[in-house]
């Protein structure tokens, strides 16, 4: 069986929407796109980088995976992240395309339930960045082992956050954590094994 990560950044009031650029994600009339920008630095490039150098799937929704393919797909800069989107193979969870040709090694899934289908197979470890509507279903449905959680020092007031009140009652155990040199606090989370009653 396959385990699901989720990796997120997340502002302190728990906002997800519009981490990179000021265009990526206006709906709702969101205007702090660009909020993660001048956070990046070594600490966090190194424990992100550790994600990278284990065998893994990636699991996107429609709208992240259109997004990435825009900044990825195309590119040929020898940084290994953008190698590492591009071999991988991409699952992207969509009711709404027709297909997944636009990227290389992407394969469509209709729905949440065949990702409880693919997750129950044997293979690599699937991994989602970003992609929050998809990871809040993926979450109700009990599918998701772990979150990466890059917990950005700053409140936004606005905007989609990362649990809704639909949100299952889940308990997670603190796995590790790392601070980096800008402030953010990269935890990873566990989900805990119901021991029944």
């Amino acid at each position: 069986m396959r385990s699901i990560n989720v990796i997120m950044s997340v502002s302190l009031d728990g906002v997800v929407q519009g981490l990179g650029r000021p265009d990526e994600d206006t709906r709702g009339g969101f205007t702090h796109g660009g909020w993660g920008n001048g956070y990046q630095d070594d600490v966090m490039a190194r424990e992100m980088g550790k994600g990278m150098s284990r065998p893994g799937d990636m699991l996107f929704g429609r709208r992240t995976w259109e997004d990435f393919i825009g900044a990825w797909a195309s590119r040929e800069d020898g940084n290994p992240f953008t190698t590492h989107m591009n071999a991988a193979t991409k699952y992207v969870v969509s009711t709404k395309l027709e297909d997944a040709d636009a990227w290389q090694n992407s394969v469509l899934l209709r729905g949440v339930e065949m990702v409880g289908e693919l997750k129950a197979l044997p293979g690599k470890d699937l991994s989602v960045v970003g992609s929050a509507s998809l990871v809040r279903a993926l979450h109700a449905a009990g599918l998701v082992d772990s979150y990466t959680l890059l917990i950005h020092p700053l409140t936004l007031g606005r905007g989609a956050r990362l649990f809704d009140s639909a949100a299952p009652l889940t308990e997670f155990s603190l796995t590790s954590s790392v601070a980096t040199t800008k402030g953010v606090l990269i935890a990873s989370y566990e989900r805990r094994l119901s021991t029944g009653g």
